[in-house]
């Protein structure tokens, strides 16, 4: 290693480009390296950094004790290691910032990284915004669409966050757990934070069932699990007041009681067992919990919502977060749509419970574009709030392939076409295929255009584990790998254009307190 090698990675060590922009640096004569300089980290002597060469992207180690325990290949005391979870493994255990922490009740956001390769620009984009982030967030329909596994999603996130030298903490969502298999299977990974979707046990129609039948669903409820009585539960809430704020109070019936505990009490109760199992199984993992009802037909009632925070306080449940299904639409991909005077009236009220029952946060899901609902929630001036997008990373890196390789975004926009109308059931979207022209008849100044267009947006949306997952005859990826390729061959514009999209979802509730 030569003296001004050295040299170089100390400058970077202490006066670090805030940028993080490649630099290239000689290593020795005929080792030319693009060095990102905030990845530079020295151990007993030893420098570890990410970096670039005619190959690609790779860990870099000075050669010693510390670069033997790495698997990778040597040349004049220089060792290159790739992005394996064995190295991902060895980094994690001797840098602490790679780890994933518990993110608390401090504002946050929720980037979802379904390739792998989009983190450094979430880094990037959320820097200075006093926002917590959690760059390892994926769901079980996520995983299964992808074809990845817990672990690969825990470990770009290292990637990401070595290579950028981010030392603020950041999270890792598991989320949408329905089941102790799903639980298992992210905290082996080290997964910190739960997301337990309740989706199935809620009772939409709860609401216009005849007196007769839901006096027949409140007497089938589990009440072991709940541990409690009917008799119990109707005289904790009929006829009370409950005073959420000086000018907010709850004054529950014997009738909205008995539907809302209809509606929500197997939903409780799975919430217990959940959550039991993953004290009991998983008692030396630190862990918070957010808890969601948002994939549901009826919008979650401010009664509704004290009601299953009360019961799950008096359970013994602490929710670092929950997402209601508020009025108006959530779709994917595209603005809120609905009446904002009605929805900020009733996220006010789900702060103040929240405040009162917890403190915990409002967590917003399908957060993905819904910048008028950012707007609304920032005006507040004060709660707490995490916002969780996935969809919004993945329409960026097709605008900078509809940039890049237009040709390769219209075999993309060609696939998604196809698999729309299947791909979409598992989705609240409204976009019509057959208002999409052929891929060929649009110029390439269109194609970029589309990731403007709500139609477009969320056929290319939901489509992508059908894109990301096909392969042809032989068994090989049709465009997984090209998708990768052209990502990271621009990586800058890729970066640029996340930093551009999520500084819209983030400016908006920075000021909350």
């Amino acid at each position: 290693m030569s003296n001004r090698f050295k040299e170089t990675l100390d400058s970077f060590l202490t006066n670090p480009d805030p940028h993080n922009k490649l630099c290239e640096v000689a290593f020795s004569d005929g080792i030319m390296i693009k060095v990102y300089p905030k990845s530079v980290n020295r151990m007993q002597d030893q420098y570890l950094f990410i970096g670039r060469d005619t190959s690609g992207k790779a860990l870099w180690i000075t050669g010693g004790d510390i670069a033997s325990k790495f698997v990778g290949t040597e040349k004049n005391g220089l060792r290159r290691c790739q992005f394996s979870h064995e190295n991902a493994e060895l980094i994690r255990k001797l840098f602490p910032f790679t780890r994933p922490v518990l993110i608390g009740l401090d504002n946050s956001i929720g980037c979802g990284d379904r390739l792998g390769i989009a983190n450094p620009g979430h880094i990037r984009a959320v820097a200075g915004s006093g926002l917590k982030v959690i760059l390892a967030q994926q769901s079980v329909r996520e995983l299964e669409r992808t074809k990845r596994e817990a672990e690969d999603v825990m470990d770009s996130a290292l990637w990401a966050v070595f290579q950028e030298g981010y030392k603020e903490g950041f999270g890792a969502d598991a989320d949408h757990l329905k089941t102790e298999a799903d639980i298992d299977r992210y905290a082996k990974a080290g997964f910190t934070m739960f997301t337990l979707d309740i989706g199935l046990y809620v009772v939409n129609e709860a609401v216009r069932l005849p007196e007769s039948e839901l006096r027949q669903r409140v007497l089938s409820l589990p009440w072991d699990v709940l541990n409690d009585s009917l008799e119990k539960f109707i005289e904790r809430y009929k006829g009370k007041q409950f005073a959420i704020a000086s000018n907010f109070t709850i004054s529950p019936t014997e009738d909205s009681t008995l539907r809302a505990l209809v509606k929500y009490g197997a939903g409780i109760a799975q919430t217990v067992k959940l959550v039991n199992y993953i004290k009991t199984r998983w008692s030396n993992q630190p862990f918070e919990i957010e808890l969601s009802v948002d994939e549901t037909d009826i919008p979650t009632t401010p009664l509704e919502h004290f009601i299953v925070a009360n019961e799950l306080k008096r359970l013994g449940i602490q929710l670092v977060s929950l997402a209601p299904r508020f009025i108006g639409d959530f779709e994917k991909g595209v603005e809120y749509k609905g009446d904002l005077k009605k929805f900020k009236d009733e996220y006010e009220k789900h702060v103040l419970i929240a405040e009162k029952m917890g403190p915990y946060k409002i967590s917003i899901h399908s957060g993905s574009d819904k910048f008028d609902v950012y707007r609304v929630v920032g005006s507040l001036g004060y709660g707490r709030v995490h916002v969780k997008t996935a969809g919004t990373s993945w329409l960026e890196a097709l605008r900078t392939i509809s940039q890049a390789n237009p040709e390769l975004f219209r075999e993309i926009l060609k696939c998604a076409c196809e698999n729309y109308e299947n791909d979409r059931k598992s989705y609240h979207v409204t976009a019509v295929v057959e208002k999409m022209r052929d891929p060929k008849d649009y110029s390439n100044a269109e194609l970029t255009n589309l990731l403007s267009d709500d139609n477009a947006r969320q056929i290319l949306h939901v489509t992508f584990g059908s894109v990301v997952s096909k392969k042809d005859e032989k068994g090989d990826y049709i465009f997984k790998d090209r998708i990768i390729k052209c990502l990271d061959d621009n990586e800058d514009l890729h970066y640029q254009n996340l930093i551009k999209h999520f500084k819209r979802h983030i400016e908006p509730i920075t000021s909350l307190k």
